[in-house]
């Protein structure tokens, strides 16, 4: 905090506009700390309200201009790769374009709010073909109660954080340690979980080319297709045969499935 404190008041506005762009691009570079210390010095007197919440929407804008143009260009793939890297990539498709299609527009209010969801708001919002009038005027609101909240939060605590800065310098590189180590740990938490959900699946698995040599072949399949509503309007070839269904349908529609035979399920 003492280091952001030191640059902001160097580089101002500036080097705050230019964090936020590169997380909302999607660099690992959270704002959240920074927006604090910015609120605190406009608390201190330091920095303008009006000018800090400018530099963030122009950032934020950019970026979310950017993903939206991309969103619209390469289509779903653009989510699933941004899902791929996640720390949790199974779930990441479904959740986030879940709430996609309930809110629409309105998710983009409380998309920067929610780490998953930012992530693939702004290209879903492309790949939906969302009018580029009404994608602006809601993207802007969710960046100005974003970064306003944040900037808020940070003016009245203004002596608090201060108070935490001043603690953060007294403990010096040990904070950084203690920081990257909780950080790694995380990481490694999430990265073992997802090696045992692989290998609790990977005994009922079956690759594209075992699937198309049993079709080659003619054995007899049930093959459904799980894909996410979202991501069949966007691509809606399938395996020929294949049943449609939303996950949450599967036990309730069995009835549309011939479990007599080898049941094949895919998604994204």
């Amino acid at each position: 905090m003492p280091a952001l404190l030191d640059t902001l008041l160097r580089h101002g506005y500036l080097f705050l506009a230019g964090w936020v762009f590169l997380e909302q691009i999607g660099l690992p570079l959270p704002s959240l700390p920074l927006l604090l210390a910015s609120g605190a010095l406009v608390g201190a007197g330091r920095m303008n309200f009006a000018a800090a919440l400018f530099s963030c929407a122009v950032a934020s804008l950019t970026a979310d201009v950017l993903w939206y143009e991309l969103g619209r260009r390469k289509g779903i793939r653009i989510v699933q790769w941004l899902c791929r890297i996640s720390l949790e990539p199974d779930s990441c498709v479904r959740r986030t374009e879940g709430i996609f299609e309930k809110q629409g527009a309105k998710s983009l209010l409380i998309a920067k709010f929610l780490p998953g969801l930012n992530a693939v708001a702004t290209p879903l919002a492309g790949i939906f073909q969302m009018r580029p009038a009404r994608f602006l005027l809601f993207d802007l609101l969710g960046v100005l109660f974003w970064a306003g909240s944040c900037l808020g939060l940070g003016y009245f605590f203004t002596r608090q954080i201060e108070a935490i800065a001043r603690r953060a310098q007294s403990l010096g590189s040990w904070l950084v340690v203690v920081l990257a180590s909780g950080l790694a740990l995380y990481i490694l938490y999430k990265f073992l979980a997802r090696q045992k959900f692989l290998r609790d699946l990977r005994i009922g698995r079956i690759s594209v080319d075992e699937l198309k040599q049993k079709l080659d072949a003619g054995e007899p399949l049930s093959i459904v297709d799980l894909r996410h509503s979202l991501d069949f309007e966007a691509d809606p070839q399938t395996i020929p045969g294949a049943v449609h269904l939303d996950s949450k349908d599967l036990t309730e529609k069995n009835n549309l499935l011939q479990l007599d035979r080898e049941v094949v399920l895919y998604c994204t």
